[in-house]
């Protein structure tokens, strides 16, 4: 029997880190102890100004309805000003601003819009797990440029070059880099930029919603360079940096032409945000900046924590990740062993295989393009990475 559901949606991967949470839960409502280091979720609470924000909205009773689809303009205009004053991207203006429901919401807005059947996208891999099946479903053939791990994970200008073809429509990549924590120079992206500058039809999609987690200190935007922010996306959102992961507050700052087209399939598919939290957001992007620093130092020094855990860990091989929050190393070493039943031949084995005798949820590196590696995300307790690489070590140990 056919199915009655559609092939964009058969053909469609389920979102590896949401499938990995999901296990981990319902392993958790059974009773078992598990650590899961699996999703990119802040564990800190929202600060405590954005909070009241959101509940003197709520008690002013003026966000109930609907809210433009753009999203409210002294948020728009509080967002420009932040990109002006701190990315350097003089030209953004509230016009250029588009607020949707979290920034996966924000591209998959921008791929509808800018993609047609057979365009081709270059991911710089490894990648967010989202983006290839988002360009996927709008029609888009995703081609991959890998880094590689003695590179930090970044693959370099030279290969974008090397990926270009008449069907190449845009570039997507992230820094601070989800999964591997990696941040790009402003010399590797002046690179990148010149390379665009070569190619007039191909726009830039930057997402940079790790932003205010990074460690090496300054993070550039590429749509500050000159001649660039007519051919740049600019992603960023609150989930990560304010701990706002649950109130779905994302954004681009885009070429008017491309945010009003964003707008336009926004008012079709959703609407505006929710205005209780956009009132949040624009406290968050206004308000004092205090409790994102602090969050950013805790990182920091949890990043530092399980940096020298997971160098005691014999066959494993990791760089040094200078932002977001995770480690993505290289588990092939432990491809062929098997203990406890488990036969483990890649990351996904490994990955079921720590989950089960561990206790430990992680996702598999083969969903963000790299299949010799797995992700770790270290945004828990000191308590939870010290427990759960104490874990992860004597599993693997095991293997033989």
């Amino acid at each position: 029997m056919n199915s009655i559901l559609s092939d964009r949606v058969l053909n469609m991967e389920e979102s590896a880190t949401l499938a990995m949470a999901k296990k981990a839960r319902e392993l958790k409502s059974q009773g078992i102890d598990i650590i899961s280091l699996s999703l990119g979720e802040p564990d800190f609470k929202t600060p405590q100004h954005i909070q009241d924000a959101a509940k003197a909205a709520i008690d002013e009773g003026k966000y109930f309805s609907y809210s433009p689809v753009a999203g409210y303009q002294d948020l728009r205009e509080a967002i420009a000003k932040k990109l002006r004053e701190e990315n350097e991207i003089t030209a953004a203006k509230a016009e250029n601003i588009v607020v949707s429901t979290g920034a996966k919401h924000s591209i998959a807005n921008v791929f509808m819009c800018l993609i047609n059947e057979g365009d081709e996208v270059v991911i710089f891999s490894p990648y967010w797990v989202s983006y290839a099946e988002i360009i996927k479903l709008a029609g888009g053939v995703p081609i991959l440029i890998e880094g590689t791990l003695e590179n930090n994970f970044k693959a370099t200008a030279s290969q974008l070059e090397a990926a270009v073809t008449p069907k190449t429509k845009a570039v997507i990549y992230s820094s601070p880099c989800n999964p591997t924590g990696s941040v790009f120079s402003k010399e590797e992206l002046e690179a990148i930029a010149e390379v665009v500058k070569k190619h007039p039809s191909m726009m830039v999609i930057a997402d940079e919603i790790y932003e205010l987690i990074n460690f090496v200190g300054r993070n550039y935007s590429i749509a500050s360079f000159p001649g660039m922010f007519e051919r740049t996306i600019t992603v960023n959102g609150f989930s990560k940096g304010y701990a706002m992961t649950g109130w779905r507050v994302g954004y681009i700052c885009a070429p008017l032409e491309i945010a009003k087209a964003c707008e336009k399939i926004q008012g079709q598919f959703t609407s505006g945000g929710t205005g209780i939290a956009q009132r949040a957001a624009l406290a968050g992007i206004s308000g004092d900046q205090a409790p994102s620093k602090a969050m950013a130092e805790a990182y920091l020094r949890r990043r530092n924590l399980v940096l020298g855990l997971i160098q005691d860990i014999p066959g494993i091989k990791t760089h040094v990740p200078e932002g977001a929050f995770y480690f993505f190393p290289d588990v092939s070493a432990f491809f062929g062993k098997s203990a406890h039943g488990y036969d483990v031949k890649t990351a996904d084995d490994l990955c079921l295989y720590l989950l089960a005798i561990a206790n430990v949820s992680l996702v598999t590196g083969e969903a963000f393009g790299a299949p010799s590696c797995i992700r770790l995300s270290y945004a828990a307790s000191d308590e939870e990475l010290v427990e759960a690489m104490k874990r992860i070590k004597k599993s693997l140990g095991e293997l033989a």
